[in-house]
């Protein structure tokens, strides 16, 4: 018998070490007991990091929507599979029962099939965080459709990037997106991207802002009343293990973003698995997770994991900081949040602010805390710990990626006692290795190195959409047999994993290897500090040296700037060593950002080295405006 929910430290261990001896029998016996298959596998696994091949559960016949929803209709038809929480607070929350899911979703799936979508095709999903987001990605499951969802905030230039690389015939979209006090048309973006998508024949648009859109004729339909017409039944198609599920676009350091391709079977076992476990799920809780369905987090953890485990999960169309900073606090009083799991952007954002937008609300419903994204810096972890989980909630510090379809380092709450800043253990099934840059494996502790998995894991991506030789090259070429995940890590005393950040953050100075995530760590323990970026630039001597990016607090900070970068250089110095004092350091009003608050180091590598010719597409930007800000500032 398998352990679906670890308890304890113990128990993790007993889990684990199964998990890695007898790996076969251990995904398998997960897989038999807790999931719905109309087929069984004739192999558990068979890979070849070398080529790159990996297949598990062989053969078997499934669909996953089955198991996300079907099953659940006789014993929770009636409990709430979705809260679904506006953008403003004056329009009413709505909740979505199991059973209402599974006639929503089958309506769905049928308007996709009467517009021509078939097993196998793509179908591009750019919606904002309505319930409609997680009909079309079910609905698209339900059939075979392969579902590519593209972040309703790229631009139209990255929308059609996506669109045409996946060859999607069919794109669902809506007349617009409330975000904060802002009012979005999302068409005229859809319309613009489609000039350049002649692959897409037919647009479905749901509707959200009321505002006027064109729609052209013989392309452009309203989903309103093509889901009423439909029927609320649709048997599911029946998919291989290994048939491909969705594929989902991550920037590419170089080049083209990358679609993942993430196949069926060993992806819904994976991120149910992970979701009981890290959320420490039980049943009646009340789970929510802030991020966007439209990153790989929203899909394991706001629409997968849970709903593969009948929970209630809750989508949240709104932002952190309205209609004031105490939104997400006053939606976990309202809807008793049992399992909150954010960003550490967004906490250091809300960390910023007057404690009284936290303290006016009831918080003691929240038993587990997560973050994702980032590695989480000190001071934040403390204060998400101190006024948020009131001291009683572990915070799971969540390490994965797009790549790897689910959490692979994390404390299990009440099991791992956990260490600010460290990801500590690896999930049961997760093999990680430490490799140094001769290739060779660095054993035992106290080591950093460049962090690789040596074992398949089920959710793991199997392919770049129409690349594969660009998936083997990106990571499979750097060490042999071993995916590596491009992130270095330390592993401590006890075996606890620090992830210090990309290895291209690692910068190499006098020929020590520093991780940028631990001097920003250092510079944001400063007092006057809100946030900071540490990258490297050429340096004559040392090679290269540290070039920091400052966000002050206070805009005004009385003391004289002088003053600072010496208190800034003294505490780096003191926290990790002389050697990590940056040779400059610039106080900035912002930091160019990914919209899933990634800061994006490249464009400030550019501008540290003094080349801004080239800063490639920054379209993709929350804030493309702060670049130009940035390099009439710098030194």
């Amino acid at each position: 018998m398998s352990s679906y929910h670890i308890k304890n430290l113990e128990e993790y261990f007993q889990v684990y070490r199964k998990s890695i001896r007898e790996p076969e029998n251990f995904w398998q016996e997960i897989a038999e007991e807790h999931f719905v298959w109309r087929k069984k596998w004739d192999n558990v696994l068979s890979w070849d990091f070398s080529k790159p091949e990996v297949k598990w559960f062989e053969n078997a016949k499934l669909n996953i929507t089955e198991n996300c929803i079907d099953r659940h209709l006789l014993t929770k038809g009636d409990k709430t599979a979705i809260i679904w929480e506006p953008n403003d607070t004056e329009e009413k929350a709505v909740k979505i029962s199991y059973r209402e899911l599974h006639e929503k979703v089958n309506q769905f799936a049928n308007v996709l099939k009467a517009n021509g979508i078939e097993k196998g095709d793509r179908v591009c999903i750019y919606l904002p965080m309505i319930p409609e987001l997680t009909y079309a990605v079910l609905a698209c499951a339900r059939i075979g459709a392969i579902h590519s969802v593209v972040f309703a905030g790229f631009s139209s230039s990255a929308l059609a990037t996506r669109t045409n690389d996946a060859d999607c015939k069919l794109l669902i979209t809506s007349d617009g997106s409330f975000r904060g006090d802002k009012t979005i048309d999302l068409k005229k973006i859809v319309d613009k991207a489609l000039e350049e998508c002649p692959g897409v024949q037919t647009v479905l648009v749901a509707k959200r802002t009321g505002g006027e859109v064109n729609m052209k004729e013989g392309r452009d339909k309203w989903l309103q009343p093509l889901m009423e017409e439909s029927s609320t039944k649709c048997d599911p198609e029946i998919m291989d293990a290994e048939d491909p599920l969705f594929i989902l676009y991550t920037s590419g350091s170089t080049g083209t973003p990358k679609g993942m391709l993430h196949t069926t079977a060993g992806y819904m076992v994976y991120s149910a698995y992970t979701f009981k476990n890290i959320f420490n799920y039980q049943n009646d809780d009340v789970y929510w997770c802030t991020a966007d369905i439209g990153w790989i987090t929203g899909h394991s953890y706001i629409v997968y994991g849970p709903l593969l485990n009948g929970a209630t999960t809750v989508m949240f169309e709104g932002v952190p900081s309205y209609p004031d900073f105490g939104r997400f606090w006053e939606i976990v009083e309202k809807h008793k949040i049992n399992q909150f799991y954010t960003a550490p952007t967004a906490i250091r954002a809300l960390a910023k602010r007057n404690l009284e937008f936290v303290e006016k609300y009831d918080l003691s419903s929240l038993k587990v805390l997560g973050t994702v994204g980032e590695p989480i810096n000190e001071e934040a972890w403390h204060w998400y710990n101190d006024n948020i989980g009131k001291n009683k909630s572990p915070i799971v510090d969540t390490w994965w990626q797009t790549e790897t379809g689910g959490i692979m380092i994390s404390p299990i709450p009440f099991a791992t006692p956990t260490k600010p800043t460290f990801a500590t253990l690896p999930f049961p099934g997760i093999q990680p290795a430490l490799m140094d840059e001769n290739g060779q494996e660095l054993e035992g502790h106290q080591v950093d190195g460049r962090l690789c998995i040596k074992f398949p894991w089920p959710s793991m991506a199997r392919t770049i959409w129409g690349n594969h030789d660009r998936y083997r090259d990106t990571y499979f070429s750097a060490f042999k047999d071993k995916y590596f995940t491009g992130d270095g890590a330390l592993r401590d005393e006890v075996g606890y994993y620090r992830i210090t950040g990309r290895v291209d953050d690692v910068i190499i100075v006098s020929g020590h290897n520093l991780g940028t995530a631990p001097i920003e760590d250092a510079i944001n323990e400063h007092p006057a500090v809100a946030e900071s970026a540490i990258v490297g630039f050429p340096h004559d001597v040392k090679g290269n040296a540290l070039y920091g990016f400052v966000i002050l607090k206070e805009v005004g900070e009385t003391r004289k700037k002088e003053n600072l970068i010496k208190e800034i250089n003294q505490q780096i110095a003191d926290k990790i060593g002389p050697i990590a004092k940056p040779d400059k350091i610039q106080f900035v009003d912002g930091l160019p950002k990914t919209r899933s608050g990634k800061i994006m180091r490249r464009i400030l590598r550019k501008i540290a080295s003094k080349d801004t010719s080239n800063l490639g597409d920054t379209s993709t930007l929350l804030n493309p405006e702060v670049v130009q800000d940035i390099i009439h500032g710098a030194l």
